[in-house]
C-alpha cells in the first residue's frame, strides 16, 4: 500500500471531520464549566460571587473577540456566543468550532483563576432572527429560575440545613414560596444585582475617537469599535428588541 492510499484509508475513519454547519443560518455556540459545581463551592462565596462572575465575563469577551461573534451572554457557568449570517469560521466546521470554542474558554479562565478548569462546548442553529430572540430569551428565563432556586438553597444552607434536607425542602416548591423563604430572611429577590437575575451581555459598539491626519495636520474625530459589557440588561419584550437590535446591526454591516 502507498503512502498516498495508507492516508485516504486514515482519513476515511474521522467519521466527523467532514461535517459542517448549514449556510444561511443563525450559529450560537454555548459553552459550559465541566464540575464547576465542586469547583466554585471550595474557592468562592454562594450563591454569587462577583470574581467568579468577573471572570466569566472576562471568557465571554475573548470568545467574542476571538471568533468574530456579535453578541454573547453568561449567566451561571455558561456562555452564549452569537455569531453573524454569513460567518465563515473553519469552512464552518462543527468539529472546530466546537472543540476551539471550548479550548479558549478553558484556556482564559484557567489562566485568569490561576487553577485548571474545563468546558466543554455545543452549536445551536437558527433558521431566522425570531428563533434567536427566543434562544435568548430561553437562557434569560433559565437565569432567572437559576438564580432564584440557588439564593433559596444557600439561604437553608445558611441557616444550618443539610445539602440534603435544604435540596428536600425547596422540591416542588413554587416560586412564591421561594421568594417568601427569602424574604423572611431579609433579601428581596427583585433587589439583588441584575446580573445575578438576568444574567450579562457583551456586544460591539462604536464610539468616537480623537486621531491626527498628518497630512492635512488636524485633528479628527473617527469611529471604533469596542466591547460594550451591558450589566443590567432588560427582560421579556424590552429583552427581545434589544437583541433583535443586535441582530439588524449585525445584518445591516454586512451589506
Amino acid at each position: 500500500m502507498d503512502n498516498q492510499s495508507f492516508e485516504n484509508r486514515m482519513r476515511e475513519l474521522e467519521y466527523f471531520h467532514n461535517l459542517r454547519l448549514l449556510r444561511e443560518t443563525w450559529v450560537i455556540v454555548r459553552v459550559d464549566g465541566r464540575s464547576f459545581s465542586g469547583f466554585t463551592e471550595s474557592r468562592f462565596e454562594k450563591p454569587f460571587d462577583l470574581e467568579f462572575h468577573k471572570l466569566m465575563v472576562q471568557t465571554a469577551q475573548t470568545l467574542l473577540e476571538e471568533m468574530q461573534g456579535i453578541y454573547a451572554y453568561t449567566e451561571s457557568d455558561e456562555i452564549s456566543v452569537l455569531f453573524p449570517l454569513n460567518w465563515d469560521f473553519f469552512n464552518r466546521s462543527l468539529e472546530k468550532i466546537v472543540s476551539i470554542s471550548a479550548s479558549i474558554a478553558s484556556a482564559i479562565f484557567t489562566h485568569v483563576a490561576g487553577t485548571f478548569v474545563c468546558f466543554d462546548s455545543r452549536v445551536w442553529l437558527g433558521a431566522n432572527e425570531s428563533q434567536v430572540v427566543d434562544y435568548f430569551r430561553w437562557r434569560q428565563a433559565d437565569a432567572s429560575h437559576c438564580a432564584l432556586n440557588s439564593w433559596s438553597y444557600w439561604t437553608l444552607r445558611k441557616l444550618g440545613k443539610s445539602a440534603s434536607r435544604a435540596t428536600a425542602e425547596l422540591k416542588n416548591q413554587s416560586v412564591a414560596f421561594k421568594n417568601e423563604l427569602l424574604f423572611h430572611n431579609g433579601i428581596n429577590f427583585n433587589d439583588l444585582p441584575t446580573w445575578q437575575r438576568r444574567g450579562t451581555g457583551l456586544y460591539w459598539e462604536k464610539y468616537p475617537k480623537q486621531g491626527y491626519n498628518p497630512i492635512e495636520k488636524e485633528n479628527v474625530l473617527r469611529l471604533r469599535r469596542r466591547i460594550k459589557i451591558e450589566e443590567t440588561l432588560p427582560m421579556k419584550e424590552h429583552y427581545d428588541q434589544f437583541i433583535a437590535e443586535i441582530i439588524n446591526a449585525s445584518a445591516s454591516g454586512q451589506k
